[in-house]
C-alpha cells in the first residue's frame, strides 16, 4: 500500500514552474522557502520534471510507475507459484500414500 502524498499535486507543479519560470541560480531555495517545502524535495521535483521533459535523461515517472507495478506484480506472481508448489507437492503425497479399505 502506498502512502499519501504529503504534498498535493497542483502544489508540487506550481513550485516547479516557479523554479523553472525564475531561471535564477538560488532559485530553488528561494521557492523552496517561500512555499515552505524542503529545499530537497523540490530539487528533486524539478529534476524529475527535466527528466519527464526531456531536458535531462533519467527514468521518467511514467517509466518508474510501470516499473513498480510489474515488480508487484512479479511478486505476486511468484506467491501464488510458491502456493500452487506447496499444493501440487501436498497432492501428490496424498496420491502416492497406500489406500486402506
Amino acid at each position: 500500500m502506498t502512502r499519501p502524498r504529503q504534498y498535493p499535486q497542483e502544489m508540487r507543479d506550481r513550485a516547479v514552474r516557479m523554479v523553472q519560470e525564475s531561471g535564477e541560480r538560488g532559485a530553488i531555495g528561494r521557492v523552496a522557502q517561500q512555499l515552505g517545502i524542503n529545499k530537497e524535495t523540490l530539487r528533486h521535483w524539478v529534476n524529475q520534471a527535466e527528466v519527464d521533459g526531456g531536458l535531462r535523461p533519467g527514468a521518467t515517472s511514467d517509466l518508474i510507475a510501470e516499473n513498480r507495478e510489474l515488480k508487484k506484480e512479479i511478486f505476486e506472481l511468484r506467491r501464488a507459484n510458491e502456493i500452487l508448489k506447496s499444493a501440487s507437492a501436498f497432492f501428490a503425497k496424498e496420491l502416492d500414500r497406500p489406500r486402506t479399505r
